[in-house]
C-alpha cells in the first residue's frame, strides 16, 4: 500500500509543479534530425536532461541519473555506475544505442558495457533520450531508442570572427562525499571558454567496501576521467578532441549466472579518443568525426577458476554533410564506418568491418508541418546487407504537437552472443554463442501528442503521450538447451546444461507512455522541478520459449525526480516503482519480486552565494530488497554525507 501512496503523492504533485525561468521545455535538440529542432518539431518523443541535474539530484553515476528519466528503465546490477543495462519501451538492454558527441559507443564485446559511459559528469551539457526506432539514421542497436550525451566541449558555440563581441565563461564545481560500508565518492570538473577556445576537463570517482553479499561484499572502485577542447580555426572551420580513461573494478556475484559457485569480481578498462572536424557557411555544414575506443574486460567466476581475458577495440569515422536547399528544405547525408574486433582466451579472435551511408531530409510543409524521410543501408563484412527506411512526421500549432513515426529497426549480434565459450578447452555449462545468428529485424510505429501549457516564462507545463508498437523476429535471446541439442559440442561437457544464443521466431511489443515535466518560478527565492512518467508495456512472445532477457522488462514503470529550492535551502527526490515478471533461482536463494518501488533523497544548504553546499543523503530510503537481475542483489538503505562547490563567471 506504501508503493501506491507515494505514486499517488507523486501525481498530487503534479498540479503545483515548477521550476525556473531558464528552463526550457521545448529546448532544441539534434539527436533526431541531425539538424537543430526543438524538440516540438521533431516528430518524436524526446526528454533532455541538463548536466547540471548530476549534482543536484540523489545520484552518483551516468546510469544512476538515466535511472529516472521518464521511460527509461535500468536494470541494475550493481551500485554506482559497477554495472546497469539500459532499456527503452521494453526492448532487451542490446536494442539502445548509446551515443557520445555524435559517434557511437555500444561495445563489440557485450551490451552490459554500454552503461560504461567514458565522460565527467562535470562535462555534460545534456543528455537526450530519443525513444523510438532510429535505425535510419544510426543503424544497429537503435531499436528502443537512443541515448545521446551531448558535452560542452563539443556544444560550444564558439567566437570564431573578429566582431568585437568576447565569450568568456568559467565554471568549476565538484564535491565529495562518504557514508557507510566505506564510501568515499568525489566529483570534480572545469568549462573554460575564451572567445575561439573551449577547454573541459573532469573526474568521477566512486568507492566502496561494500554490503556483504551471499559469498562476497559488493566492493566498488570506478573511476573516470577526461578531457575535451574545440577550437575555431576561422569564422567556418573548427576542431574539436576529446580523450577519456574508464576503470571499474567491482564485485560481480552472479551478474551473469545463477549458480551457488559464482563469486565473480570484474575488471573493466576502457580508453575512448574522438576528433571532430567542422565546416558551416551559410546553409552548409559538413564533419568529419573519428572514434577510437579500447576496452580490456578481466572476468574471473571465482577464485578457483582461470579469468575470462577479452580486449575489444572499436574504430569509428563519420562523414556528415547538411544542406539547406531552401528556407523549408534541409538535406542530411552522410557515411559511417566501423571496424569491430575482439581478441579473447573466451571468444577467439575475430574482426568485423561495416560500411552505412544514410540520407535524410527534413521538409517544412507550411507553418506547422514537418516530415522527415530518411533511410539508411548496413553493409556489414560476411553477414549482408541491411536497409532501414524511417519517417517522422509533426504538425505543431500554438501549445499542440501532434506526431507519428514508422521505421525499420535492426540490431546485429555481438562478439559475446556469437563466440561465447568458444575458445575455452571445457565448458561445463552456462551461455554458448551462436555464430550463425542472424540479425534482428524489427517495423515500429507510434502516435503520440504534446501539451505545452506555459502562462508565462516562469510557468511551464508539459504533457506528453505515446502509443507505440513494435513487431519484431528473429530476436536473439539464450535459451536453455541440453547437450544432445547443441550445433558445436567440440568443447562441451555431454553431462552440462547450456544457455544457446538463438533467433527466437517473434515477440510483438505494445506500450504506451505519458511523461509530464513542469517548470515555475514560485517566488524570488524558490523554484521546483519535477518530472515524471508513466509506461505500460505488453510483449508477446510468439515462439512460446523460455529465454533469459525477453521477458525481463517491466511491464509498468513509474520513474520520477524532483528538485525544490527556497532560498539557501534545498530538497531533492528520485525513485521509481516497477511491476515485472517474477522468477526464482532456489540454488542461491534469490528472486525477482512481482514489483518494488525505492526512493532516494538528498538535502541541502547553500551557502556563499549557493557557491558552497553541505549535503546529508539517503539511497534506498526505505531499505527496500531488491533486484533487477536475477541473483544480484542491490544495497538497502545507504547514508552518507558530504560537500560541494559551484563556481561560475
Amino acid at each position: 500500500m506504501k508503493q501506491h501512496y507515494a505514486i499517488t503523492l507523486l501525481l498530487s504533485l503534479i498540479a503545483n509543479l515548477a521550476l525556473a525561468q531558464e528552463i526550457s521545455l521545448d529546448p532544441v535538440t539534434v539527436t533526431s534530425s541531425l539538424v537543430e529542432k526543438r524538440a516540438s518539431q521533431t516528430g518524436r518523443n524526446i526528454a533532455v536532461i541538463k548536466g547540471e541535474y548530476f549534482q543536484q539530484l540523489p545520484v552518483h553515476s551516468i546510469d544512476d541519473l538515466l535511472r529516472y528519466v521518464p521511460g527509461v528503465e535500468i536494470q541494475a546490477r550493481g551500485p554506482q555506475g559497477s554495472q546497469s543495462d539500459i532499456v527503452l519501451r521494453g526492448g532487451t538492454f542490446q536494442q539502445v544505442l548509446v551515443i557520445l558527441d555524435g559517434i557511437r559507443l555500444n561495445d563489440p564485446n557485450t551490451g552490459h558495457f554500454n552503461s560504461y559511459i567514458p565522460i565527467s559528469a562535470a562535462e555534460i551539457d545534456r543528455i537526450e533520450v530519443l525513444k523510438g526506432a532510429s535505425s535510419a539514421l544510426y543503424g544497429s542497436d537503435a531499436v528502443g531508442g537512443v541515448i545521446h550525451v551531448i558535452s560542452k566541449t563539443f556544444a560550444a558555440r564558439l567566437n570564431g570572427a573578429t566582431d568585437g563581441n568576447a565569450l568568456q565563461k568559467t565554471q568549476v564545481n565538484g564535491g565529495v562525499s562518504a557514508g557507510e560500508y566505506g564510501l568515499f565518492n568525489a566529483n570534480v570538473g572545469a568549462f573554460v571558454q575564451r572567445n575561439k577556445l573551449a577547454v573541459s576537463g573532469g573526474f568521477l570517482s566512486n568507492n566502496a567496501s561494500g554490503v556483504q553479499q551471499r559469498g562476497i561484499k559488493g566492493y566498488f572502485h570506478n573511476n573516470t576521467a577526461s578531457l575535451s577542447l574545440s577550437y575555431a580555426i576561422s569564422p567556418n572551420w573548427n576542431v574539436a578532441v576529446r580523450s577519456s580513461y574508464d576503470h571499474r573494478d567491482f564485485a560481480a556475484q552472479n551478474f551473469y549466472t545463477v549458480l551457488k559457485s559464482d563469486t565473480a569480481s570484474e575488471k573493466v578498462k576502457m580508453s575512448w579518443n574522438q576528433v571532430r572536424l567542422g565546416y558551416q557557411k551559410n546553409r552548409t555544414a559538413f564533419s568529419i568525426d573519428g572514434g577510437f575506443k579500447s576496452v580490456q574486460d578481466t572476468y574471473l567466476f571465482n577464485p578457483h577458476s582461470i579469468a575470462n581475458s577479452s580486449k575489444s577495440k572499436l574504430w569509428q569515422g563519420l562523414a556528415t554533410l547538411q544542406q539547406g536547399i531552401t528556407s523549408s528544405t534541409n538535406l542530411i547525408a552522410g557515411v559511417n564506418f566501423q571496424q569491430r574486433n575482439i581478441r579473447s582466451n573466451d571468444r577467439g579472435n575475430h574482426t568485423l568491418n561495416q560500411l552505412a551511408p544514410f540520407v535524410s531530409v527534413v521538409q517544412n510543409i507550411g507553418e506547422n508541418f514537418t516530415v522527415t524521410p530518411s533511410v539508411r543501408m548496413d553493409w556489414r563484412e560476411s553477414i549482408g546487407t541491411e536497409v532501414s527506411p524511417q519517417v517522422n512526421l509533426s504538425y505543431k500549432k500554438a501549445a499542440w504537437q501532434l506526431r507519428a513515426s514508422a521505421g525499420r529497426t535492426i540490431r546485429d549480434a555481438d562478439f559475446t552472443e556469437r563466440f561465447n565459450n568458444y575458445a575455452k578447452k571445457l565448458v561445463t555449462g552456462g551461455s554458448v554463442g551462436n555464430p550463425d545468428l542472424k540479425a534482428e529485424r524489427s517495423f515500429s510505429y507510434e502516435a503520440g501528442a504534446d501539451w505545452f501549457l506555459t502562462s508565462s516564462p516562469a510557468a511551464q507545463l508539459k504533457v506528453s503521450g505515446t502509443f507505440f508498437q513494435r513487431r519484431q523476429k528473429d530476436l536473439i535471446d539464450y535459451v536453455t538447451t541440453p547437450y544432445a541439442q547443441m550445433p558445436r559440442k567440440d568443447n562441451l561437457l555431454p553431462t552440462g546444461t547450456f544457455g544457446l544464443a538463438l533467433n527466437i521466431a517473434e515477440v510483438n511489443t505494445t506500450g504506451f507512455e505519458l511523461d509530464i515535466q513542469s517548470a515555475n518560478t514560485i517566488s524570488d527565492n524558490q523554484k521546483l522541478l519535477v518530472n515524471a512518467g508513466l509506461t505500460w508495456l505488453d510483449s508477446d512472445n510468439k515462439s512460446q520459449i523460455q529465454s533469459f532477457y525477453l521477458s525481463s522488462h517491466a511491464e509498468f514503470l513509474a520513474n520520477f525526480s524532483a528538485i525544490y529550492q527556497i532560498g539557501g535551502f534545498s530538497v531533492s527526490v528520485n525513485g521509481l516503482y516497477k511491476k515485472r515478471a517474477e522468477r526464482e533461482a532456489s540454488a542461491i536463494e534469490a528472486s525477482v519480486s512481482k514489483n518494488y518501488f525505492i526512493l532516494n533523497a538528498k538535502a541541502e544548504y547553500a551557502f556563499l552565494k549557493r557557491q558552497l553546499g553541505i549535503f546529508v543523503q539517503a539511497d534506498n530510503a526505505f531499505d527496500k530488497q531488491y533486484s533487477d537481475i536475477l541473483g544480484s542483489v542491490m544495497p538497502g538503505r545507504w547514508l552518507m554525507g558530504g560537500v560541494r562547490f559551484n563556481f561560475a563567471k
